[in-house]
């Protein structure tokens, strides 16, 4: 277990998709530009905008060369029955048994109070979640650890991190917008 850092190697392991699909970064990163959005689980409503505000943007990301993978806790048969009537047109990463957050040593918080941060991370949280109130997204089933932090890391086509950003709190990770522009 090794935490990331800017400058790091990605290490090859493998990884499933929603579809039971495995993956590997020797085999699905490395050669390509590649954001992992590390999240907490698709019924948790902050996390559900996330995955759509990226769908939304695919296209630049794309245009900036970037694919992206989004990683979260939840079952593979859940986010399927989640997503089945949206058009997500990139990975979801499905780690049940939180196998990577473990490796890369993505904490979770200690309690409510440190996973809602600070007041800068208040109050975008609060914006994040008026948004996704406003796409009509509900809190759905509880999966993984509620105290779970994410985390967001870009990897350069020689799999080295040219970005790597372990949240203090819950809404502490750059927008999909801000995202675009460090990339």
């Amino acid at each position: 277990m090794a935490k990331l850092h800017v400058g790091d190697k990605l290490p090859n392991f493998e990884f499933k998709n929603a579809y039971d699909v495995t993956k590997s970064v020797e085999k699905d990163v490395l050669g390509k530009k590649t954001v992992f959005w590390v999240i907490r689980y698709i019924g948790c409503t902050i996390c559900r905008y996330d995955v759509h505000v990226l769908a939304q943007l695919h296209e630049q990301f794309k245009a900036k060369g970037a694919q992206v993978f989004v990683v979260m806790q939840s079952d593979p048969a859940i986010v399927r029955e989640e997503l089945k009537d949206a058009n997500i047109p990139f990975d979801i990463v499905c780690d049940p048994d939180m196998a990577i957050y473990k490796q890369f040593e993505i904490p979770c918080a200690a309690d409510k109070a440190e996973l809602g941060g600070n007041e800068d991370h208040m109050a975008r949280l609060k914006v994040k979640g008026a948004a996704a109130a406003a796409c009509g997204f509900v809190h759905g089933a509880y999966e993984g650890d509620e105290m779970q932090l994410p985390a967001v890391w870009v990897i350069e086509a020689d799999g080295t991190l040219s970005y790597c950003k372990y949240a203090e709190a819950v809404a502490d990770i750059p927008t999909p917008e801000e995202l675009l522009e460090i990339l």
